[in-house]
């Protein structure tokens, strides 16, 4: 039987261990007796004591071990165990039952009163184990929030048809028909409730996409927040068939193939809006994963201007996007935001004397004065004959959404030659390594040479959120380990810290914002594309010509109170 934890007092324990004084001590138990929170909650919102400091001290000195919950997934019979009150109450979780054991994570396992509470309503013994705040929070709101989900998980069973919050799946007039026949047979109403219910909540926390994964006992459910997956209540598992069969009805796929990836899409309307979903259904070992794109477009800003670019690559875009021809490509990963940068260009470039025309794989957002062409491999369209097809159509502005292969690089890189203006994406990992790439293709180097006007590399960085930011400084070494260089005749430095609080759901971090390195093709580097220097040599000249690198970019956006230098580190590589 484990041995219950001794009648210590969190404070004691600090002060045995100096990491706070008694002020702080006396200071924070005031506060704690008027405003509720445990004594270890306000000593870290304070900025007296670290979570980890916390975690680990606790788990030294009393030999109570430490977990971190935020990947646990926790049967309902064991959270049965705990109820929401107490839970929420006292910041504790219940882990796991093992025999006659209930393990426990807590903030502060010297809690007596919660402990006590708890063992009047449970039959077992409590063994306590100690986790960081802001991870036990969240895994509290994740298996004890949304009601309206316990609701429909409870009532899969059956129940009344009804829409979720005012949500409407726009379907094809011409497929109507067919697609409620085969929904009438397929689907139950509940499962209708229940993807409706997923997708109102991805629009309501912000996300970019929403992951359904099958395992061998558990259906998990993730959302892409900020560019951060975030787990949310998993549903019951024997309703994975179902739901995929739901979202591959209303993605127009074919809900009998289990054996083949399917792409597909539909639209929405919610709340006035009218929202585009992408759809992925991969067959992986368990079943099949989904992953749905959400393509927001009352969210989708095509001012340039807005994209918030640092005054170097701003310039040098703009110069770009007044040529008469040439190819400005835009690189990056996936999620990087280069189609919302292409977009904004082509809104900026699209005057009724103009003819842009895209070919894109899928087209994600409908732009009204721009003909847009989406790729279809299954009748041959594909990019390079999406590509050849435009040019016969007297286009003067050509976006091609991405140069996959050799073919469609010559088609892109001969238009630019022959005077049209051709905007594109490329997979590499900076500006610099464009040329390389193309080369790597096939393409002839004076070819490249003559034909790239613009060279950029994409990423996005999470905004820190402006409610709970505090100012920090920065000691100048290390400033110098990360190559800080601040921008000549730049704003004064104000480098801050995201505390967490509501608003951001505790993470310190709410929106995201671009960062760019977008590299001239300077004269000067001309003779160093034709012979096929590094990518590395190539950028240390571009920097001497006044190219500012993105991690430069992304340090000053920290620089300027937008980000923090975690965020720096996380989406950039050092010079």
């Amino acid at each position: 039987m484990p041995p219950r934890v001794g009648k210590r007092r969190l404070g004691d324990v600090l002060l045995e261990q100096e990491l706070v004084t008694l002020e702080q001590i006396e200071e924070c138990v005031e506060a704690q007796r008027s405003g509720g929170d445990s004594l270890a909650s306000v000593l870290v919102e304070r900025g007296y004591l670290s979570e980890e400091d916390l975690v680990v001290t606790l788990s030294d000195q009393l030999g109570i071990p430490h977990m971190r919950v935020s990947n646990y997934n926790i049967p309902q019979e064991v959270l049965d165990e705990v109820p929401e009150h107490l839970a929420r109450q006292y910041q504790m979780l219940p882990v796991s039952v093992t025999g006659d054991v209930l393990t426990l994570a807590m903030t502060d396992p010297l809690n007596i009163i919660a402990l006590d509470d708890l063992r009047n309503l449970s039959s077992y013994e409590i063994e306590p184990v100690v986790a960081i705040a802001s991870e036990l929070t969240a895994a509290i709101e994740r298996h004890y929030g949304g009601k309206k989900g316990e609701a429909l998980y409870s009532e899969l069973a059956g129940g009344a048809q009804d829409s979720a919050d005012g949500l409407e799946v726009v379907e094809k007039k011409d497929e109507m028909e067919d697609i409620a026949s085969i929904e009438s047979e397929a689907e139950e109403a509940p499962v209708i409730r229940l993807v409706n219910h997923i997708l109102t909540n991805a629009l309501e926390l912000r996300a970019s996409d929403i992951h359904i994964e099958p395992f061998e006992k558990v259906l998990r459910l993730r959302y892409r927040i900020d560019g951060k997956l975030e787990e949310a209540k998993s549903p019951p598992k024997n309703v994975q068939p179902a739901l995929i069969s739901r979202i591959k009805i209303m993605s127009h796929m074919d809900i009998a193939e289990h054996r083949v990836p399917q792409d597909g899409r539909f639209r929405i309307k919610y709340r006035n809006r009218e929202i585009d979903f992408r759809v992925s259904i991969l067959p992986t070992y368990h079943g099949e994963k989904c992953v749905m794109r959400i393509l927001d477009k009352s969210s989708l800003s095509l001012d340039f201007e807005g994209l918030g670019f640092e005054e170097q690559p701003n310039t040098a875009f703009m110069e770009a996007l007044a040529r008469p021809y040439g190819m400005i490509l835009v690189t990056g990963p996936t999620g990087s935001g280069k189609t919302t940068t292409l977009y904004s260009a082509l809104h900026r470039l699209n005057e009724t004397d103009t003819n842009l025309v895209t070919v894109e794989d899928p087209i994600e957002y409908e732009l009204y004065g721009i003909n847009q062409v989406a790729v279809k491999s299954e009748v041959g369209l594909s990019f390079a004959a999406g590509l050849r097809s435009i040019l016969r159509q007297d286009p003067d502005i050509v976006m091609v959404g991405e140069i996959r292969d050799e073919e469609t690089a010559d088609i892109a890189i001969k238009a630019a030659l022959t005077g049209h203006l051709v905007l594109s994406t490329l997979h590499t990992n900076d500006a610099s390594s464009v040329f390389a790439r193309l080369t790597d293709m096939g393409m002839e180097p004076f070819l490249v040479q003559s034909s790239v006007c613009l060279a950029s590399a994409q990423r996005l960085m999470r905004r820190a959120c402006p409610d709970c930011i505090e100012p920090i400084t920065v000691p100048q070494e290390v400033l110098d380990r990360i190559q800080f260089r601040p921008e000549p005749g730049g704003e004064k430095q104000n480098f801050v810290r995201p505390r967490g609080c509501n608003k951001c759901k505790d993470t310190g971090y709410k929106g995201r914002i671009a960062v760019i390195e977008a590299m001239p093709n300077f004269p000067e580097l001309q003779e160093l594309i034709m012979t096929r220097a590094p990518a590395q040599e190539i950028k240390r000249a571009a920097v001497e010509l006044g190219m500012r690198t993105l991690r430069q970019n992304a340090l000053n956006k920290a620089a300027t109170g937008q980000s923090t230098i975690e965020e720096v580190l996380r989406i950039s590589a050092a010079d």
